[in-house]
């Protein structure tokens, strides 16, 4: 199936690694991921030009993530398997099914060449990539360099384990935030990053005054809370009819889903930032369910695996 909306790519910076999946029980499988290859791998099924810029080698894991992202579409940039080795993430799932990471990760990718060729409409990062250093320099640079021609989109995807105090990655959340157009994160990760106790809609708002245009909150089982620069308040309920797998995967696989509607809604491009700015609550509440549809595939069956544009309902 054509995907709608105009012609385009996007350009996804973040980790690609492997998960070392370990369900109770069983034996650890090696399964291709990493938070933004996950989205570029999503958008590459429903049909998007998309090509990551990611940091692997030319090991066995590396020639595995490079022919798992590549068989769905997605293009790997120039440069981005020079590292000495291909990063891991110990990916142990639960008996309620959720799952607990333990990373061994190099980041240090060369700065994009963006002088050749068109500028893509949408430019995705997110997780560990826009806070481990050295390589979250690069990205946030990137973000800078490509603000007056994309849409920029931001997936903070907490990992307590990689990115020090709180207060520390807040700092850097908050300056990529303001760069952003799109925000979207879990209620895990602000809680992680503002305490316990914070309110979300307090965060989100904070968010959208730092100059975000959209800001959306996965919140598991309650749904998703989505609110607008343009005065949108929107909930999404969750389907409780959902069997859920494992949950890998499905925050990219949501995010992912966000992005292709915004394509679709022709909301990508920094010429179309004031009519994200301006989104009105049907039109919102079209793109959140497009996302809550792909991740709910995605957390019924095993691992980051998320759908094509031919499985959606």
């Amino acid at each position: 199936m054509t995907a709608p909306g105009r012609q385009g790519s996007a350009l996804v910076i973040g980790e690609a690694l492997v998960d070392v999946v370990i369900h109770p029980g069983q034996e650890p499988v090696d399964i291709p991921g990493g938070s933004p290859a996950n989205v570029a791998l999503g958008l590459a099924r429903l049909g998007r030009d998309a090509e990551l810029h990611c940091w692997i080698g030319t090991d066995e894991r590396g020639k595995a993530v490079r022919a798992h992202l590549e068989a769905s579409g997605v293009r790997l940039a120039a440069g981005a398997d020079g590292a000495e080795r291909t990063s891991t993430a110990q990916a142990t799932i639960g008996e309620d099914r959720a799952a607990t990471y333990v990373f061994d990760l190099d980041w240090n990718p060369p700065r994009p060449n963006l002088a050749d060729g068109e500028a893509p409409l949408l430019v995705h990062t997110g997780s560990i990539a826009a806070i481990l250093a050295p390589g979250a320099a690069t990205v946030e640079q990137l973000l800078r360099a490509t603000r007056a021609t994309s849409t920029i989109a931001y997936d903070p995807n907490a990992r307590p384990q990689l990115m020090g105090e709180p207060e520390d990655a807040r700092r850097i959340v908050e300056r990529l935030v303001a760069l952003s157009d799109l925000v979207k994160c879990s209620d895990e990760d602000i809680a992680w990053l503002y305490g316990q106790d914070a309110d979300l809609e307090t965060v989100l708002r904070s968010w959208l005054e730092a100059g975000a245009a959209v800001v959306v909150v996965t919140r598991g089982k309650e749904g998703a809370l989505a609110l607008s620069a343009s005065g949108v308040r929107l909930e999404v309920p969750a389907d409780p009819s959902v069997v859920v797998a494992d949950t890998v995967g499905a925050g990219d696989s949501f995010m992912g889903g966000l992005e292709d509607a915004l394509w679709s809604e022709d909301l990508v491009g920094a010429e179309r930032r004031e009519a994200l700015r301006a989104v009105d609550a049907e039109t919102l509440e079209r793109i959140v369910r497009h996302a809550a549809a792909i991740a709910d595939i995605t957390v019924s069956r095993a691992g980051a695996n998320p759908p094509t544009r031919d499985e959606l309902p």
